[in-house]
């Protein structure tokens, strides 16, 4: 194992999606993470399809590389084990319900003493404390609480009365509060490794949904720009074109906001278009928006592909992409050179592909394990490395602390 976090061991409580993104993140700069498992169920997502060879691709793509160990917290053998991992570790992370590793004294407060330096990642819907601690909390009621979903609605002109149209997509608030307890939790361990003292940081999904909204500043206004100039860099959406090639499209500004309609009567050869009564002001754009979007649109039919508009428009300081799906970006040239599809072997006839590092250093070069555990499967490495003996072992088996299973 390589990479800029060599050395730095984690002890891995959470489940899902939101916490083993932030630890397949440490696992992936070169951290030890040990994954610890219900000795019954394990992480939920171990039964997400698809699933090749007892393993789900989904949980594949978030916990390659981690040890797995699966105990019961229930017995005091099984938390005199956690609290071995604890001493000799540097990070905890947990995403459970506020309040549920302290019926185990396995809390920041209970464990703190185990090890001075210890940084303590508690992720959750709401915090740790306040008025909607102990609340359920998924990235879809997340994004309906805290105003994502609103304002993604009104962005997109979706009435609330269209209930079929008013549907979740990704699971933002898990992916972002991810990102969130990484990027605090690597400030906290350098911090510990300069003062000796470690701490709890709690991570909330409503609060990190809030904080990447490039659009704060005008929802928690209340402030509307459905009237006259978009707010800065928050245009309305980017309008799609089809060339006559069949290739879609996307300028990434719409010409609603005025410098970049500018932008747009300069590439289309069209100044004309400014000295227009309809489309003199924002607001006469807004309301002759199809009448301008068909003078784009016919502009845009005169070019042969993508790459004769995109000159052009580049010239302009704009920029487009062309609608691709997944597979066919990441098996492109671009791709090829990212490393961008990572290929983790099950057996010697499967394969399971999932995104390669989105990151390059110059000095510490990551290279990920690709190793892959069901649930337990490493328990006797673990506690071996813990001094425990193959009778020990075999004891806690037979006592039911330790299990394995596929899921």
């Amino acid at each position: 194992m390589s990479g800029p976090l060599k050395g730095i061991k984690v002890v891995d409580f959470t489940r899902v999606l939101a916490g083993p993104h932030f630890t397949k993140i440490l696992c992936d700069m070169g951290a030890e993470v040990i994954k610890i498992e219900h000795p019954e169920n394990g992480d939920l997502s171990r039964l997400g399809p698809p699933i090749t060879k007892n393993f789900s691709h989904y949980y594949v793509q978030q916990n390659v590389g981690k040890k797995c160990i699966s105990l019961d917290l229930n017995k005091k053998e099984g938390r005199v084990i956690v609290e071995q991992l604890i001493k000799k570790a540097d990070i905890v992370a947990e995403n459970f319900r506020p309040g549920t590793l302290a019926a185990f004294k396995l809390d920041y407060d209970s464990i703190k003493d185990l090890n001075k330096k210890l940084v303590y990642v508690s992720i959750s819907g709401y915090g740790q404390d306040g008025p909607m601690r102990g609340k359920a909390a998924f990235a879809p009621t997340v994004h309906a609480e805290c105003g994502t979903a609103f304002a993604k609605f009104k962005h997109e002109n979706i009435k609330l009365t269209d209930f079929e149209a008013m549907q979740s997509d990704f699971s933002h608030a898990d992916v972002y509060t991810g990102l969130e307890a990484s990027i605090s939790c690597l400030a906290a361990l350098n911090n510990a490794q300069k003062t000796g003292i470690g701490q709890h940081i709690d991570i909330s999904l409503a609060a990190t949904m809030i904080a990447v909204n490039e659009r704060a500043h005008a929802e928690l206004s209340g402030d509307n720009d459905n009237g006259g100039e978009p707010f800065a860099l928050s245009a309305p959406i980017s309008p799609y074109l089809r060339l006559n090639s069949g290739e879609i499209i996307v300028i990434a500004a719409s010409p609603i906001l005025s410098f970049v309609f500018f932008r747009y009567a300069r590439m289309m050869r069209r100044l004309d278009l400014i000295d227009n009564p309809k489309y003199k002001t924002a607001k006469l754009r807004r309301q002759n928006y199809k009448d301008l979007m068909k003078e784009v649109n016919d502009w845009v039919s005169t070019f042969r592909n993508a790459e004769d508009l995109e000159a052009q428009v580049s010239e302009a300081g704009l920029a487009i992409g062309k609608l691709r799906n997944m597979k066919e970006f990441a098996e492109g040239p671009w791709g090829d050179y990212w490393q961008i599809i990572r290929k983790i072997k099950i057996d010697k006839d499967n394969i399971i592909k999932i995104p390669g590092l989105p990151w390059k250093f110059s000095r510490t070069k990551c290279e990920p394990q690709n190793h892959l555990a069901n649930r337990g499967m490493d328990n006797e490495k673990i506690l071996v490395d813990l001094g425990y003996t193959k009778k020990e072992i075999k004891k806690l088996y037979l006592k039911n602390i330790l299990s394995e299973g596929n899921i």
